[in-house]
């Protein structure tokens, strides 16, 4: 049974407004309606309901994309009723999930000479989850005695919590590696300290969520190509590319992370991220079908025909499959590359503006992923970070202010996500109201003081 918070009475029902085709007789909220009522009053009150959320072009807070094309939106409302997992009614449809799952392989630099293998996925945990279970999967094969073990997995504290859950879910310990305020990314030595004959695999992270910052996954190649020498028990890595896998082929090709290192047999990202598809979609890719074992590989028969399937997932509409491809082909390498390059740009501007304003400290500006992370100066402790945020809340940005993760949790920082829809107007727009943000909460610092020396006889 859920918590009572959860299980409400309908103490306060729904009285419909504004429209001749409502029921005259209040709605509960918690129960069914005992009758139907209008499609477009139903329509109506739920928009009702909705209108004070948040503007999600303005939410600064997620990485998931937040404008499409009207051709891409009505092609998706179109193919809704779908399922992807029905290959033999929908043959057109499977075909397409092939062609992205190639454009992608062929991203990453697959080679010719490897049999590469991938899938779509609701989104980026679903593929975190399936490469996890693959590296656990191949080390069982490898270790005779592994049900007298326990695996673990290597990873930066600046993990995403779909990780967590793997190793929760599928009891895996989790090695978090402590990251520190000059090396907030994976620190390559102590992670191989840390890897043992129990390790099923270390995770490098293509954009940490915590800050936008790259792990060096060329020097972890490096070195796990120097302890493989060395090791009775090879270990191989996954790259977590959830926000970078659709943002570093296209702005800085030269920077080597995928499968041009021989030890990556692994990659997700987030198709719903800088793919640019509404969320509802991720990819995993593995560099040659020797890295996905087959007992991850189901054949089933399904409504008259045989579905080759590794999803966790099994039902959900092709829609968002379909608005990936239609990116691809829309788009092409120019212009991925041009609407990432204009995100940069817009990043770079407000990192400029923050700069001049002498407040804050950058701790990442954007250059790689279009994430700006930055902490408070010494010099405006009257007032912090999280007063920002509730101030920018105001004017309708939606900006998030944490800790760092633990051996870092005394940094409080504040992050900027841009995405594609986020233009130079936008970018102009927030750093306005920034400034008046600030400028505001250093009045009213001054003036709760004031008020609080007042009331012992004194005034500055």
């Amino acid at each position: 049974m859920l918590h009572d918070k959860y299980c409400k009475k309908d103490t306060n029902p729904i009285y419909p407004a504004f429209c001749e085709s409502y029921p005259e007789a209040p709605l509960p909220k918690y129960e069914l309606p005992p009758d139907p009522i209008p499609a477009a009053a139903a329509a109506r009150l739920i928009r009702d309901e909705l209108m004070d959320e948040g503007n999600a072009r303005l939410n600064l807070a997620t990485f998931c994309q937040t404008f499409m094309e009207k051709d891409a939106t009505d092609l998706m409302s179109e193919t809704l009723a779908k399922n992807s997992i029905d290959k033999s009614e929908y043959p057109r449809t499977a075909e397409l999930e092939n062609r992205c799952v190639n454009i992608i392989a062929r991203l990453w630099h697959t080679s010719e000479s490897e049999n590469f293998i991938g899938t779509s996925t609701e989104g980026s945990s679903e593929a975190c989850m399936l490469c996890g279970l693959a590296m656990k999967f191949r080390w069982k094969k490898r270790t005779p005695d592994w049900r007298t073990r326990t695996p673990n997995l290597v990873i930066s504290s600046g993990y995403q919590v779909c990780w967590e859950k793997f190793c929760r879910y599928w009891d895996v310990e989790l090695r978090a590696i402590p990251m520190s305020r000059r090396c907030r990314r994976l620190p390559v030595q102590k992670a191989l300290e840390a890897c043992d004959a129990n390790t099923i695999g270390i995770v490098g992270i293509l954009g940490i969520t915590y800050t936008g910052e790259y792990d060096e996954i060329a020097l972890l190649d490096a070195e796990v190509s120097k302890y493989n020498q060395t090791s009775a028990t090879p270990i191989f890595i996954h790259v977590d590319a959830a926000s970078g896998g659709f943002f570093a082929p296209f702005v800085e090709p030269e920077l080597v992370w995928d499968f041009r290192l021989k030890n990556v047999v692994s990659i997700n990202a987030s198709g719903h991220k800088y793919g640019l598809v509404y969320p509802g979609v991720g990819w995993a890719i593995w560099r040659d079908r020797q890295f996905l074992p087959e007992e991850l590989i189901f054949r089933v028969s399904y409504l008259g025909g045989s579905v080759e399937t590794m999803a966790l997932n099994f039902s959900r509409s092709a829609s968002q499959i379909i608005g990936q491809y239609y990116n691809f082909l829309r788009f092409g390498r120019s212009g991925y590359e041009r609407i990432h390059r204009n995100t940069l740009r817009a990043a770079a501007y407000v990192a400029d503006r923050l700069d001049e304003m002498g407040r804050f400290d950058l701790l990442n500006r954007g250059e790689r992923l279009p994430v700006l992370c930055f902490t408070q100066k010494e010099t405006s402790a009257r007032w912090s970070l999280y007063d920002l945020s509730d101030r920018l809340r105001m004017r309708g940005w939606l900006v998030p202010t944490y800790p760092l993760p633990p051996s870092l949790e005394e940094c409080v920082v504040q992050r900027f996500v841009f995405r594609a829809d986020f233009g130079a107007h936008l970018a102009e727009e927030l750093t306005e109201d920034i400034a008046r943000a600030v400028e505001e909460l250093d009045s009213a610092a001054v003036g709760s003081r004031v008020k609080k020396n007042l009331r012992y006889g004194f005034t500055h």
